[in-house]
């Protein structure tokens, strides 16, 4: 029996993980820990708690004390860290607030684990897993090898620049303190409980609102894309298999323009609702309700600066180690994950009408458009 504290529990992938966690090992003890900021959704994780299959409480990893305490208190012997700020736009806006999270929130969540699990922390199986990201490592150029976990480091924004900074912490307690630390450096998700300013379901939720699809430059950067219930089985594979010490770079080995993904959203939007009728009196102002193609909405705006090029994960070292390999097929991954949207509404419709809102009218005024 595993006792976990899930930090960031309530955010889009620690919810996934918290729902794949609780039905692949009924049996674990799980702890959810999360602020509850703008990101944080208690709804994402509000059946399991209502089942009883995990504690949630409300902190801030920064909170020494506190955490210290829990891990006591819970005999806690597994931390998986997904706390954290994550978007690269608000890390332009304000860049100390990432500091601050990422960085000094990391640093004190592992001496939280240090104090609360002595020095024969590795003996006692204890484990500190740190979710981190693939743009730590730049960007690439169009015919570069993809990312490997020896790829040297250089972040191109404040969030990059702090996870990046993340990581080298918990390698340094891992070296410094013998903590028993893994990292995960993953390619871009996707998938159900996704916060509507990152890219798709902010395109998703705009199609069904009427509002156009802010694609910034030309929309031809390319990710990694990565449905998150693989990455939830990756980081199973990582916490069940892997040695103390190593770091995995886990991707979705599909390369796709942003713009391309876009058009592909729209299409499977059109098509929901030629499939369903009753879809148009949901959402009058979406384009196919008055007989347009969702594809009219998309609007070039100006790149943000310093806008990385090209993400791509070379994920075969899990793969050869772990036997881990992505399973959700792009275009499947992103009918699901629109079939989600629509059938979860309730879930969104609070965050659209209030901070999402007047963080959308910020970045993308009219001032914007190219």
């Amino acid at each position: 029996m595993r006792r976990l504290l899930v930090t960031g529990g309530a955010g889009f992938i620690g919810a996934n993980f918290c729902h794949y966690w609780c039905a692949a090992h009924p049996g674990d003890r799980v702890v959810v820990l999360d602020a509850l900021t703008y990101a944080g959704n208690l709804a994402s994780i509000a059946p399991l708690i209502d089942a009883g299959a995990l504690r949630f409480v409300r902190g801030d990893i920064g909170e020494r004390e506190r955490v210290t305490a829990l891990l006591a208190e819970e005999s806690l012997g597994t931390i998986v860290n997904f706390a954290a700020e994550s978007h690269v736009d608000r890390s332009l806006e304000d860049p100390a607030r990432f500091l601050r999270t990422n960085v000094l929130g990391t640093q004190a969540l592992l001496d939280a684990a240090r104090t609360a699990w002595g020095q024969d922390a590795g003996q006692r199986g204890c484990r500190f897993h740190h979710v981190s990201t693939d743009e730590v490592y730049g960007s690439l150029a169009p015919t570069q090898a993809a990312f490997s976990e020896s790829t040297p480091y250089s972040p191109n924004s404040p969030y990059a620049a702090s996870k990046a900074a993340a990581d080298h912490l918990v390698r340094a307690y891992a070296h410094s303190f013998g903590l028993p630390v893994t990292i995960s450096n993953c390619s871009n998700n996707y998938g159900p409980f996704q916060f509507p300013e990152k890219l798709l379901p902010l395109c998703i939720l705009n199609l069904l609102e009427g509002r156009r699809l802010p694609i910034y430059g030309d929309g031809l950067q390319i990710r990694d894309w990565l449905h998150v219930s693989d990455h939830c089985r990756a980081l199973e594979l990582i916490l069940t298999k892997s040695a103390p010490g190593e770091t995995w770079n886990i991707g979705g080995s599909t390369q796709d323009p942003n713009l391309v993904v876009v058009g592909t959203v729209c299409d499977l939007v059109d098509a929901a609702f030629a499939a369903e009728p009753a879809l148009a009196a949901r959402f009058p102002r979406s384009a196919p309700a008055q007989g347009r193609s969702a594809r009219t909405l998309i609007e070039h705006v100006r790149d943000r600066p310093g806008h990385d090029r090209r993400y791509a994960v070379d994920s075969g070292k899990i793969a050869r180690s772990l036997g881990f390999r992505a399973a959700t097929a792009l275009r499947a991954g992103l009918e699901t994950t629109v079939r989600w949207y629509l059938d979860h509404e309730a879930w969104w419709r609070g965050i659209v009408s209030g901070e999402y809102r007047q963080w959308y009218a910020r970045q993308y005024s009219q001032a914007e458009r190219t």
